[in-house]
């Protein structure tokens, strides 16, 4: 008997909002959720036009209006997307959770380290569940990488080496996205850092398994009068004693959105390139370099229980998040059998939400003190 779509909210994301596109297109690929309520926008006016554009049932002026009469209905929603700028996350998360309303949150976390605490024990509090969208870890390739990492295929771990350029902040910009990403109070402590930092550092502990404990972080604003860091350069140690090296910035001309990754073991090493999402590079030590394709000869189950189509035709970005949308389903239609979630459902939780908040915190703190090392 097929299940029926969960009936699902959002929080932001209203018409002049690219993320919020975004996380409606992937949570319509795969056909397990139905847009039934929103709070679109940050004035009641904005909301309503943005609802009334998408022909939602429900719209209302403000999230707390939405989750308290949300949780009253029989026919409520079941889950909300929360795509608002950062300083937002942590209240609306936590007037769906306290009703039972899981909740699938953009990153980072939240904008300070004590709303992700704070945000982490209202999670643990309540029986909704919390999914973070790192969309890059629904990527089949990375889920690859970390599926060979895992089965020693490299060998431990020694280095990691992580980047995520883009240029979009090369000189101040007039526009939205760049208006709130800038600025301390919206985004919070970290510029580039919180922005693609979290998500380059997130992908680094995703595919090797691995926790970092210390950092040293050098963050600068080159632009002038900017506030928050547009360039960092942060060295990692991880428990077990690998070492990385992760660079963020958003003023590397010629770079759209550049996010890389390679991981050297005792006997091999991996490369994965967002750009070229389908292709992941594994070289044994002494051996030739050997191509493993999306779907193709070498991929393996945890590459393809999250792949669509055959191998050669091209799957990325919308496809990576609809993946995080449909293992987030997965978890919610077991919750509401009472049953445990599969353990080949795999999605970034509210905990790895509060190690990348703890990273942009640690960075801030490091470059205060000239790039010293310091605890995460």
């Amino acid at each position: 008997m097929a299940q029926t779509r969960i009936r699902l909210g959002m929080v932001g994301g209203g018409n002049d909002a690219f993320i919020g596109g975004v996380h409606r297109i992937a949570a319509r690929i795969d056909d397990h959720y139905e847009l039934v309520a929103g709070a679109l926008s940050s004035t009641p006016e904005k909301s309503r036009a943005s609802g009334e554009a998408l022909g939602l049932p429900r719209i209302y002026d403000d999230f707390k209006q939405m989750a308290i009469r949300e949780a009253r209905l029989k026919n409520g929603i079941e889950a909300v997307a929360i795509v608002t700028p950062n300083h937002v996350h942590y209240q609306a998360a936590r007037e769906f959770l306290k009703r039972g309303i899981h909740v699938i949150c953009d990153k980072p976390l939240t904008s300070t380290l004590a709303d992700a605490k704070k945000l982490v024990k209202a999670a643990e509090a309540s029986d909704a569940l919390f999914v973070l969208t790192h969309n890059y870890t629904g990527y089949p390739m990375v889920r690859q990488a970390r599926e060979m990492v895992a089965a020693g295929e490299i060998g431990k771990v020694r280095v990691v080496q992580v980047e995520y350029p883009q240029d979009w902040l090369t000189v101040a910009q007039d526009i939205k996205q760049a208006e709130w990403r800038t600025d301390p109070a919206r985004s919070g402590a970290g510029g580039s850092t919180g922005d693609i930092g979290t998500h380059a550092y997130n992908l680094a502990c995703f595919i090797t398994g691995l926790t970092a404990t210390e950092l040293a972080a050098d963050l600068q604003a080159f632009v002038s009068g900017r506030e928050l860091d547009d360039n960092a350069h942060v060295m990692l140690r991880f428990d077990g004693g690998a070492r990385g090296m992760l660079w963020s910035s958003q003023v590397a001309p010629g770079n759209e959105n550049a996010l890389r990754i390679r991981v050297y073991g005792e006997k091999g090493g991996l490369e994965w390139a967002q750009e070229d999402p389908n292709y992941l590079w594994h070289t044994p030590f002494g051996e030739p370099k050997r191509l493993i394709t999306r779907g193709g000869a070498g991929a393996g189950a945890a590459a393809a229980r999250v792949s669509r189509i055959p191998p050669g035709h091209p799957e990325g970005y919308l496809e990576g998040f609809a993946n995080i949308y449909t293992e987030a389903a997965h978890a919610i239609h077991a919750h509401r059998k009472g049953d445990p979630i599969p353990p080949e459902v795999v999605f970034p939780t509210v905990q790895d939400g509060l190690k990348g908040v703890e990273f942009v915190d640690a960075c801030v703190r490091s470059s205060a003190r000239n790039a010293a090392w310091v605890k995460l």
